[in-house]
């Protein structure tokens, strides 16, 4: 297993992914649908290195995007060092290697490297299993929320409450 940022020659990979996490959204009925994402914010996030990848046998295994703001969902925490967490796909030759608590290892060891206090992440609607998971792989629930400004976030932050999860350093 390898975690390294993904690059211009992943996107194609990443879209596959994130296509067929969708379409596992769809077939579960009762979870939020994740939209077709910009290409030029992926492509934005790779320039940034704000995209990663966990690659195994040779194939890219689980995909997913940091930043280190995010005031719209996370609101007055522009004053918080924080790395959040984004869009985790995982490929489903690789379903099982449970990456989330894989994810949150390396999320703890960026963030103190970085100088963050916390690592976030946020997940659309209530999701009680997906919950129970990231409790189950470190993060605190910090409750649900109904954002007051979802201009400019991804469709699937339309009208749907979101659930907020933290690692405190």
């Amino acid at each position: 297993m390898r975690i390294s940022n993904c690059s211009m020659q992943d996107i194609d990979e990443i879209f596959r992914l994130y296509k067929i996490a969708s379409d596992f959204q769809k077939a579960k009925k009762e979870v939020t649908i994740w939209p077709e994402f910009d290409r030029a914010l992926i492509e934005s996030e790779i320039r940034d290195n704000r995209q990663w990848k966990i690659s195994m046998d040779g194939e890219v295994a689980c995909v997913w995007a940091i930043t280190f703001s995010d005031d719209q969902i996370w609101e007055n925490s522009g004053k918080d060092a924080a790395v959040y967490i984004h869009r985790i796909a995982t490929n489903p030759n690789f379903r099982g290697n449970n990456f989330v608590t894989k994810i949150v290892e390396w999320s703890k060891e960026y963030a103190k490297q970085h100088g963050k206090d916390f690592v976030r992440l946020d997940t659309t609607g209530n999701n009680k299993k997906l919950i129970q998971h990231y409790k189950h792989s470190g993060f605190d629930f910090l409750g649900i929320v109904e954002l007051s400004d979802t201009k400019g976030l991804p469709d699937h932050y339309s009208n749907v409450p979101v659930c907020l999860f933290e690692i405190k350093m």
